[in-house]
């Protein structure tokens, strides 16, 4: 099986790409955050992240269907919420569906239904669990 060595999240066109190399190995359509536009600035604004960082942390027993953490907030993420005076926010997760949720429940993937996460179905979380390792960067475009 291919490693997948980077992971890109095109927000504008609701897809994640695994790459190994310049090849892309699998692509998924995604749900983001409630108000996906633009850069994640603060807790419960609903966005999805823009930036660059890495899969940090497996979480087999999230309340989603697997989940793995992205490295968000950065230093420029934390230093940018706080000149603003806000909370950054964290725990921003591929994950799958929550748990004992069909997709035609939340509209997945037609709906943007996140707190700011990437979601995909069950199947293919279980999928990417198995591509992506921790420390794999990831790349999270407007």
């Amino acid at each position: 099986m291919t490693r997948v060595d980077r992971v890109v999240v095109n927000k504008g066109r609701r897809e994640l790409l695994l790459l190994a190399g310049a090849n892309v190995l699998r692509t998924y359509r995604v749900a983001l955050g409630s108000d996906p536009l633009g850069h994640k600035l603060c807790e419960g604004d609903g966005r999805t992240p823009e930036g660059r960082y890495a899969i940090d942390r497996r979480n087999p027993q999230s309340a989603y269907h697997l989940a793995l953490r992205i490295s968000y907030p950065n230093q420029a993420d934390r230093q940018r919420a706080e000149e603003l005076g806000l909370d950054p926010g964290g725990d921003i997760m591929i994950h799958g569906l929550p748990n004992g949720v069909d997709a035609g429940q939340r509209g997945h993937p037609q709906r943007d239904w996140t707190r700011g996460c990437i979601a995909v179905t069950n199947a293919e979380i279980e999928e990417i669990w198995n591509l992506v390792a921790e420390g794999t960067p990831v790349e999270i475009n407007p």
